[in-house]
């Protein structure tokens, strides 16, 4: 999982989408990684300038996340440190995600299906300065080759089961990217809660 320029000063710019949205989305990435145990690399665009430093989430919910700074590359691929760490992992599928969306996903996305990556860029954990942005970007990673996925498809696909001892924690990141998913977790706990209370006071009474 490539998580790439998710700044403070970038994220002031993002006009596509609610910034809350894309700000859980990009943490639950992280999150989701950690539980998955997938290797993820990170990487900052000047951050000692106004772009700013990464969102704090990124690294707190990826403590095993790598850090790869750059010397001025706006593709992060052509930063020959992130490549080499990337390649390091031996994995052959990426996840990235990155801010703005039609420069900081767009480039090295493209560049890493060039090289022989299958690329899956996650769209709605990224943010650019207009929606007509995102949409022509999305038409040119597509036509590149890169596939267009959403944050809540990566976490089903990264979880695979519910039969697993996290469980919670997943349905947890859901909630957090989908904030109806909540009240469904509400009404599921509250529905459990009434059949134990009456189950109780039925044994009560026997």
């Amino acid at each position: 999982m490539l998580l790439i320029d998710h700044q403070s000063g970038l994220f002031q710019t993002v006009g596509d989408m609610p910034l809350p949205f894309l700000r859980a989305n990009a943490a639950a990435l992280a999150t989701a990684a950690t539980l998955a145990r997938i290797p993820v690399i990170t990487t900052a665009s000047v951050p000692q300038g106004p772009n700013g430093p990464l969102i704090p989430e990124i690294h707190h919910n990826a403590p095993h996340a790598k850090y790869v700074p750059r010397r001025g590359e706006i593709n992060a691929w052509d930063n020959p440190d992130f490549v080499a760490a990337v390649k390091a992992t031996g994995k052959g599928t990426l996840i990235i995600a990155g801010t703005w969306t039609s420069v900081c996903l767009a480039f090295p996305a493209i560049s890493a299906v060039h090289d022989g990556y299958q690329v899956f860029a996650v769209i709605d954990a990224s943010g650019t300065y207009s929606k007509m942005a995102q949409e022509i970007t999305l038409e040119r990673v597509m036509h590149a080759g890169v596939v267009p996925v959403d944050t809540a498809s990566v976490l089903s696909e990264l979880q695979q089961t519910w039969n697993r001892p996290d469980a919670a924690q997943w349905a947890e990141l859901y909630a957090e990217v989908v904030p109806s998913y909540r009240l469904l977790l509400e009404s599921h706990a509250k529905a459990q809660q009434v059949v134990l209370d009456q189950e109780l006071l039925d044994s009560q009474r026997e």
